[in-house]
Parts: C-alpha cells; sequence; structure tokens
C-alpha cells in the first residue's frame, strides 16, 4: 500500500482547476443534445429555478457568490443563530399545541419528550377557565407554558399567572409567553377594536417581575396562511414587531425591555432551504431594527410546520413534509419547533399523531444529532447567498407597510390582503398545473383509500385573512367524487385506450391515470369501452402511433358512445379529439370540465 504524503497538497494539484466558463459550455452542450437551444452564457439560467419574491435558485454557487459576512453565533447581526452555542446543549425546545381540554394528552406529551407547551384558550381552543385543569400535574417551574387568547389575552394571562402563585412557582422561576398579539388577532379576525393598554401592563409586569415571561407574541403564522410569500412573511412580522416596540416605549417601557417581551413565530415549510435562509434572515432583520432603536437585537424564533402543507388526503405524507420541516427548523436556528400532528387538518389529532409530531424532533436531536452543530448550514454559498436575497426582498415589503402608515393601517386598508392574495393567485396556479406537485394529492393519489376520521377541532377565529391549504382545489374535486359514489355507488369513470405495445404506451397511461384520479375520476384500463360504465376516453400512446392510429381509434370510441375524447400529449392536429391532457396544462380546469360533463355536482 502507498502511503501519500501528509504535506498539504491536493491531489488534483497538477491538473489545472476548471472555469465557469468551461462548465457553461457543458452544461449548453448537454442541453443541446436534448433538444434545447441555449447559448452557453443562456445555459444557466436555463437550469435555474423561479421562487417567489423574485428570487431564482441557481444550478451552481461558488465562493464567488458574495453576501454579506453573516457574523458568529450569537453576536450581531445574529444570522448564524441567536445564542453562541446555538442548540448544542439540549437541541431545541419541542413545543406541543394544545386546542382541546385534555390533561391527560398534556401529560403524555410532557412525560414523552415535550418540553413547552402552546395553549389555545378562547375562541380557538378551549374556555379560559380550563385552564387549571389542563395544566393539573404540570410543573410549571420546569415546563414553560405558551398562550394563545385572541381577545381573551388578559383574562388567559391573569388566570395563568393566578396558577403560579397558588402553586408556589418563584416569580423568576416561571417560563413561557402570555401570547398577546393584537394585530394578529386582527389579521385573523378584522377585528381592530383591540385595546392595547391592558398589553402594555402585562409586558411591563413581565419585565419587572416575571424576568422569563414574555408578554407578546408576533406571529407570522396569519400571514403564511392567507397564501404570503416567505418575504411577505417575513415584512409583516417586522412591521408587526416594531408597531409593538412604539407601543410598549410609549407606554413607558424602554427599549431594551419592549425588545424582550417579543417573541417571533414562523412557518417552517418542506422547502427546507427557503425555511433555513427565511429563519436566518429574519434574525438579521430584526438585528438592524434593533440597532436603530439602540437596543440589543436577538430575535427568539418559535417555528411552527406550515399548516398549508398539510393534505387531508393520504395524510401520511404529511409525517414526511414535517420531518423535512422540522429539519430546516433545527438548522434555521429557532430556539422552539412546534411539529403539527399529521392529523392536523382532520381535526383533533389522537394519541398516535401527538407521538409521532414530538418523536420527529426528539430523533432528529437524539439520534440525527442535527443539534450538535452550531448552524450547519452556514458557509453553504447556496443559502448565505438565498439569506441575503430574501433579507432584502422581506426589507423591501417591510418598508411598503411602513410607507402605508404600518401594520396596522396597512391591515385595514387591505393593502396587506391584496398582496398576498396576489401571491396566492400566482401559486394557486403552479399548483393546478401540477407544477409545484402535492404528493397523494395532485400525484400518485389513491382513490381507493380509507379516509381518516377524527373529532372535530375548535373551530379556529375567522373574518379576517383567509386560511389557505395547498391541497384545496384538489380536495374539492375529490369531495364531488365523494360525493357522487355516495349517491351513485361508483365513481364517474374514464376509459383509458392503450394503444400500441407498452413501450410504446406505459409512460401516457401512468400519467393519464394520475391525473384522472387527482379528480376523483377512476380509470379504467382493461376490456372494451362499452363495458367500462364511463362516457369518456383517453388515448395513451406515442405520438408515432397517435399519427397512425388516432384518428381510428378515435371515431371507434365515439361511435362506442363516448361523448369526449382525450389524448394524453402535447395538442395537434387529430381528427376527432376534443381535448388534450399533457404535462403543464390546468389540470383543476381540466378535471373541473370533466366532472361537469360527467353530471357530477
Amino acid at each position: 500500500m502507498t502511503v501519500l504524503p501528509d504535506d498539504g497538497l491536493s491531489l488534483a494539484a497538477e491538473f489545472p482547476d476548471a472555469t465557469h466558463e468551461q462548465w457553461q459550455r457543458l452544461v449548453a452542450g448537454v442541453l443541446r443534445k436534448s433538444g434545447k437551444e441555449v447559448s452557453d452564457d443562456a445555459a444557466e439560467d436555463a437550469l435555474s429555478t423561479t421562487l417567489e419574491d423574485g428570487l431564482r435558485a441557481r444550478p451552481l454557487y461558488s465562493a464567488h457568490d458574495s453576501a454579506p459576512d453573516p457574523g458568529l453565533p450569537g453576536f450581531a447581526p445574529f444570522v448564524r443563530g441567536g445564542r453562541a452555542e446555538g442548540t448544542t446543549l439540549g437541541g431545541w425546545d419541542v413545543r406541543q399545541r394544545h386546542t382541546a381540554a385534555d390533561n391527560g394528552a398534556v401529560l403524555a406529551d410532557l412525560e414523552n419528550g415535550v418540553a413547552s407547551l402552546w395553549l389555545a384558550v378562547g375562541e380557538g381552543g378551549f374556555p379560559v377557565s380550563s385552564l387549571g385543569r389542563v395544566l393539573d400535574g404540570v410543573y410549571l417551574d420546569l415546563a414553560p407554558v405558551v398562550l394563545e387568547a385572541g381577545r381573551e389575552v388578559e383574562p388567559a394571562a391573569r388566570e395563568l399567572l393566578r396558577l403560579y402563585e397558588e402553586r408556589g412557582v418563584a416569580r423568576d422561576a416561571a417560563r413561557g409567553n402570555l401570547g398577546a398579539d393584537p394585530l394578529g388577532h386582527e389579521a385573523r379576525t378584522g377585528d381592530g377594536g383591540f385595546d392595547f393598554a391592558p398589553v402594555a401592563a402585562l409586558a411591563r409586569l413581565c419585565a419587572e417581575e416575571y424576568p422569563g415571561l414574555r408578554a407578546l407574541t408576533v406571529d407570522a403564522l396569519p400571514y403564511h396562511e392567507a397564501g404570503g410569500s416567505a418575504a411577505q412573511e417575513l415584512g409583516c412580522s417586522l412591521a408587526t414587531g416594531v408597531a409593538y416596540l412604539r407601543e410598549l416605549t410609549g407606554a413607558g417601557l424602554s427599549v431594551e425591555q419592549a425588545c424582550a417581551q417579543l417573541e417571533f413565530r414562523y412557518a417552517a415549510t418542506a422547502d427546507q432551504f427557503l425555511t433555513i435562509a427565511k429563519l436566518r434572515a429574519a434574525r438579521r432583520l430584526w438585528a438592524r431594527v434593533a440597532e436603530v432603536c439602540g437596543a440589543p437585537g436577538g430575535q427568539v424564533q418559535h417555528a411552527v410546520t406550515s399548516p398549508v402543507m398539510m393534505s387531508r388526503r393520504d395524510p401520511w405524507v404529511n409525517m414526511l413534509r414535517a420531518t423535512v420541516a422540522t429539519l430546516a427548523a433545527g438548522v434555521g436556528g429557532a430556539e422552539s419547533v412546534t411539529v403539527l400532528p399529521f392529523d392536523h387538518a382532520l381535526g383533533l389529532p389522537d394519541a398516535f399523531a401527538r407521538r409521532i409530531a414530538r418523536n420527529t424532533s426528539t430523533i432528529l436531536v437524539e439520534e440525527s444529532h442535527l443539534s450538535r452543530v452550531i448552524d450547519p448550514a452556514g458557509g453553504s454559498w447556496y443559502v448565505e447567498r438565498l439569506t441575503d436575497e430574501l433579507a432584502h426582498a422581506g426589507w423591501e415589503f417591510f418598508q411598503s407597510v411602513e410607507r402605508a402608515g404600518g401594520q396596522a393601517a396597512a391591515l385595514r386598508s387591505g393593502l396587506v390582503g391584496e398582496e398576498l392574495a396576489a401571491t396566492w393567485a400566482a401559486r394557486s396556479a403552479k399548483l393546478a398545473k401540477r407544477r409545484e406537485p402535492v404528493t397523494g394529492v395532485s400525484e400518485f393519489p389513491h382513490l381507493a383509500e380509507r379516509l381518516v376520521a377524527r373529532e372535530p377541532a375548535p373551530e379556529p377565529p375567522s373574518g379576517g385573512l383567509p386560511r389557505v391549504r395547498r391541497d384545496e382545489a384538489f380536495e374539492n374535486l375529490r369531495a364531488r367524487s365523494d360525493a357522487h359514489l355516495a349517491a351513485t355507488g361508483t365513481r364517474p369513470r374514464i376509459f383509458l385506450a392503450a394503444l400500441g405495445p407498452a413501450a410504446a404506451h406505459t409512460a401516457r397511461l401512468t400519467f393519464a391515470s394520475n391525473l384522472f384520479q387527482a379528480g376523483g375520476i377512476e380509470p379504467v384500463t382493461e376490456g372494451a369501452f362499452e363495458d367500462s360504465g364511463a362516457t369518456e376516453a383517453c388515448l395513451c400512446s406515442s405520438d408515432a402511433l397517435y399519427e397512425e392510429q388516432a384518428a381510428e381509434v378515435t371515431a371507434s370510441l365515439k361511435s362506442a358512445g363516448a361523448a369526449h375524447v382525450f389524448l394524453a400529449g402535447r395538442p395537434g392536429q387529430y381528427p376527432g379529439v376534443d381535448d388534450y391532457a399533457f404535462a403543464g396544462c390546468d389540470a383543476v380546469a381540466v378535471l373541473s370540465a370533466t366532472l361537469d360533463r360527467m353530471g357530477v355536482s
């Protein structure tokens, strides 16, 4: 065996470095072989991915992709984390959300890995009067409690403080957040008549007597759940935080005291790099706000796996989405992480779903050792560049809100709602065309799945910004199919006519089967059209066989009773074909029109 000398020389030292231009030339050559005519300079753009907020993810990043110095963990601008040690001492705070007055579920969570509780009280949760019963047996000096009480924040906070006194919890041992968020409540409900004076009084009480308690939450979830982009979520959170600083300092708190009363809540999605960049950018932006105000700039972050990405069909896939989102939240530096149970969209989670949710964090921390490295994404050229670009986009949206008079004025004027709606409309078009696939819903649906049933959860506050879901349009189509099944005993059907050998038709047969099942339409591939129970048909084969057989087969299908004939492939000149199904078509529009013709209401 030859032992190489340990002299620091690279094994590639004798080979010249490849240039960026050489890489572009090679990529362009490959693209041209695949039929795309691109110049060398345009090759990189051809492989770039367009993100929201005008951002683009390029296929290659290098040390030449500049980004501002992110600093050191625990120091301004806090890009690399709010604490110098990161989460290395014990992992992030595993925070479970509860909306029902279920003391058994609360205790089970705390006994099996949950570190803090997030309790929805009042509208969208359980009554304030049940708070003591829910927390029965909970060691309040060990388990931080975070409230979400909407308009009932003052009585809920007073009840929690009473429980601390009654159970002998020292004031300096109390931990958590009283959850006051007037602007978040307004965004949810449209109710702007919120008196801030009691909130300011709670903040002053926490600042003076409860050093471990915060009074306010800056919740960005209402904007994320209304369809907002990452930059819009950042901009709204900054504007809300600034509004609270103005109110608190106006009520007599110092800037430093006011900043210490805020905890920021963000959504974590299955787009792991965007989530990592968003959390890092949020800390950088708030550090800038605090710097201008003359206060320390650390931002305490609570990340929640996105409700928007949770599907109602095939909900088991939500476990995968939540795992990626939790990983991103941890790598992004969130101090606390809430994993919503996989059945969150269906009602109250059962014990199994809560167990899987809390174990998601436990496995990432204890078995994957994700928290043993401070800022694992730090130094990645892509992450650093994306963080910088997203920070600029978020700051730009924040400035537009401030120019409109601040967060409250922008909400009441409709500016925020209009901006979020425009973003969601663009994303909805991508979802409808399956450019953003939803596994188990728009891709690889399973019509025979047994629907998961759960007890209804308390109705969340409404009346303000809408709550959207990625699966919404396809869920509506599937619901129409379910109603038809319940009424007639069968689902609407379509006959898939496979032309030629398997090598010629398999790809498009699979595509068409997935497409129509996404709308609740059962594909029939065996036997003759007359025996299928279908009223419509779709040809599936290669372009070459279409040229030879499409016209004849279409005529045969129509003579057999097919009222509408699709062809799986790009639109062409095929006599008798009524419609085309192809990758990138508006699947929602195609499926909705098909159900309409089939009489499925």
